[in-house]
């Protein structure tokens, strides 16, 4: 007999074999109508998976109502997008098709590429596959019938990841939708009828098969779907909103940043209203550190190897990262040489070619092709380590701690506090750069406290509050803080299980005793040497950026990393605790959330232009260039219009550069020694005294007023954690 036990505490005893979908009906129609999928001992399921004959299991029948369940219909409906497309195109190979933040996306090969024209025909196919409601069916089958099966439907890109990427896998699973069959983990909705009309076709971009830029090219077509209209209709708003606040497209139109592929792609440029918005942000940030007892610093732009192989950042993340520069010619082969050892992609001729040609690069390591592959690496890494090798540094923290080791440290001078505006590189892919907020140089407001384990919940509450008054100053007060803690399940991770119980716990108290909203763990989020507090904010058209960060690090100062060192009143050596903290996160990602958040519409105190001046006519050029130097020397970012345009010209000018204030000075201000004020937001003031309307521009600017942002008019997007992916 089998006991399921329900999530409101009750049990039901079934004494012949059923299904979750019979267990749905056994509890009401109701309940089985709007089932979709289930979850079995924590574990997601197909709503026709059967349950054990014996035993006791815990069952969650789950509908649209509950979180996991638009991540499911993503899936589906990716699946019945696929088909509609097998449908309507000839030689079509698929990928991949998982689900992603908003949508979902699938991966194709094609003779002829798709367009957005083909967007109306593709939707009306996938309609058609709703309507037929046809079933999806779960297939499972061993190694060698899964590869055959994937020949006989001429997936070669399916046949090829069975053969490598599912090599550990002695049975596979297959879903059939119709006559559409594809390789997948699941889980899927019952039929294709669920998915209903709200879904839409996005946009189509290029892609490359495992992201390889080295492998074949495909089109990557995406597309989002919902449980009812309203939403759809809810998101694509957002969409066409945030198309209109690109940072992109703004950052153009309002010169605030330039990127060239001469210089690079993925590799800013500030211009000059840029660097001022930058700079303002900087000092702001500059001047809070000096408050909070930070000691600035300032480190090199690389760094040896070596360094980095003891902070675990290489080889941890060794394909983000940009390539070593080595000291030796034979420096770079000999790097990839051993790469290709450690993933046992070489045979013997091509290893005794890559000897023969390091020999001729002056190559010349006790290296021995009969040896065994462990005693081959080592003979080739010490042969590295004889040679200098430098990496573009892929963070700060490892320049901060040989600060912190410059010299012997008392418990009396913890904690030490060290920041730094450190740019790091960071290799992203050409296909995953965009705009300012994937880039490949990017500058972090960093700092770095040691201090004693009784001064961390201290320390980390003073970070935390750091980083709130940072995003309270720019009208980011819709956010959340998440817990990133280990996946452990994952051996990525340094450090031992001991040091990461008293990590994730010290930081969940004290982010619990502040009351921040969230404080959900989030498993696998943490950095590979600790957990984290990330603070996620929600923008006023209800899309989610990950900003400041606050991280708690056991491991680095160990003895196994940089054995790091205090002399405590005992008179005896004890070991710091580390805390990384970045309240902005890095200006390029930040400034591009500034510009879609405000619109590129900035408040006062951040804006590169706060004011400028308006002149009637020729005949008030003089007085008005008079205010414009009483503005600067107010500290005042102004600028002056002279032009003989009329001024119905200038002030439409300057609304459309986004100007917070414009000064207008005609005849009868400069005789009365006043200027008509116009307000960006408000229109028109009327006419103040100089002095007057100074002052009320810096009682704005001191207060970091920020006095309007658009309103969120549609809620935040449904996160769809925890839905299954392709394989």
């Amino acid at each position: 007999m089998l006991t399921v036990h329900l999530p409101d505490g009750s049990q039901k005893a079934f004494d012949s074999p059923v299904t979750c979908y019979d267990v749905a009906a056994d509890i009401g129609p109701g309940l089985a109508k709007s089932a979709i999928a289930a979850e079995i001992d924590g574990q997601p399921a197909d709503l026709g998976k059967r349950l054990p004959e014996s035993g006791s299991v815990e069952l969650r029948i789950l509908t649209k109502r509950d979180a996991e369940a638009l991540g499911i219909l993503r899936h589906s409906t990716a699946h019945v997008m696929a088909q509609a497309v097998m449908r309507l195109f000839d030689g079509v190979q698929l990928a991949f098709g998982p689900t992603t933040a908003t949508g979902f996306y699938y991966d194709f090969a094609l003779p002829n590429p798709i367009s957005e024209e083909d967007f109306p025909k593709i939707e009306a196919e996938m309609k058609k596959i709703v309507k037929q409601n046809e079933r999806f069916e779960r297939l499972e089958q061993p190694r060698d019938e899964a590869i055959n099966l994937c020949q006989e439907l001429g997936q070669q890109f399916k046949v090829e990841h069975i053969e490598t990427g599912l090599a550990d896998q002695s049975h596979l699973s297959f879903y059939r939708q119709g006559e559409f069959v594809d390789l997948c983990r699941g889980v899927h909705i019952p039929s294709t009828s669920h998915i209903g009309k709200a879904f839409k076709l996005l946009s189509v971009a290029g892609a490359y098969w495992k992201g390889d830029a080295s492998r074949e090219q495909l089109q990557r077509l995406y597309g989002t779907v919902f449980f009812d209209k309203k939403e759809l209709e809810e998101h694509l708003h957002r969409l066409e909103e945030a198309r209109k606040r690109d940072h992109r497209v703004l950052g153009k139109q309002l010169e605030l940043f330039h990127i060239d592929p001469t210089v690079g792609s993925g590799l800013i440029l500030w211009l000059p209203k840029g660097a001022i918005l930058r700079s303002t942000l900087e000092e702001f940030i500059r001047n809070e550190l000096r408050q909070r007892g930070y000691e600035g610093v300032y480190t090199p732009h690389i760094g040896r190897v070596e360094l980095y192989e003891t902070s675990g950042h290489f080889p941890y993340y060794k394909e983000s990262q940009f390539a070593p520069l080595c000291e030796h010619d034979a420096g770079g082969l000999v790097e990839y040489w051993m790469d290709q050892l450690k993933d046992g992609t070489i045979d013997a001729d091509d290893e005794a070619r890559l000897l023969d040609a390091a020999r001729l690069m002056g190559f010349d390591g006790n290296y021995e092709p009969s040896a065994s592959l462990d005693e081959r690496i080592a003979a080739l890494n010490t042969w590295a380590h004889a040679h200098e090798r430098y990496l573009l540094k892929p963070m700060n923290c490892p320049h901060h701690i040989m600060i912190y080791k410059s010299k012997p440290r008392s418990y009396r001078d913890l904690p030490v506090r060290l920041a730094e505006f450190g740019t790091v590189y960071r290799y992203e892919q050409s296909g995953e750069l965009s705009g300012m907020t994937r880039v490949r140089g990017f500058t972090q407001d960093d700092a770095h406290i040691f201090c004693t384990e009784e001064q961390v919940a201290n320390e980390v509450r003073g970070c935390i509050d750091f980083t709130l008054k940072v995003l309270k100053s720019l009208g980011m007060e819709n956010y959340r803080a998440r817990l990133g803690f280990r996946d452990r399940n994952s051996d990525k991770y340094v450090g031992s299980a001991e040091q990461w119980d008293r990590a994730e716990a010290a930081i969940e108290q004290v982010a619990r005793e502040m009351n921040l909203p969230g404080c959900e763990p989030e498993p696998g989020e943490a950095a590979f040497y600790g957990p984290k507090i990330d603070f996620v904010v929600t923008d006023c058209i209800g899309r989610e950026w990950q900003l400041g960060t606050v991280q708690l690090d056991y491991n680095l100062p160990s003895e196994a990393r940089f054995a790091l060192e205090y002399t405590g009143a005992d008179n005896m050596p004890h070991r710091p605790v580390m805390i990384h903290r970045a309240p902005l996160g890095s200006f390029e990602r930040f400034t591009a959330v500034l510009i879609e958040h405000f619109a590129g519409a900035f408040p006062l105190w951040l804006a590169p232009e706060q004011v400028r001046v308006l002149t009637v006519s020729d005949k008030s050029e003089e007085y008005g260039r008079k205010v414009e130097q009483q503005l600067l020397s107010a500290d005042l970012r102004a600028a002056g219009d002279y032009r003989g345009a009329k001024l119905g010209a200038k002030i439409r000018e300057a609304q459309l550069e986004l100007i917070p204030y414009m000064f207008v000075v005609g005849e009868k201000d400069r005789d009365a020694g006043t200027v008509t004020i116009r307000d960006r937001i408000d229109g028109d003031l009327g006419a103040m005294d100089i002095a007057a309307a100074i002052s009320k521009l810096q009682e704005e600017i001191a207060s970091r007023k920020v006095r309007q942002v658009a309103e969120q008019t549609i809620g935040a997007e449904v996160s769809d954690r925890g839905a299954m992916n392709e394989y």
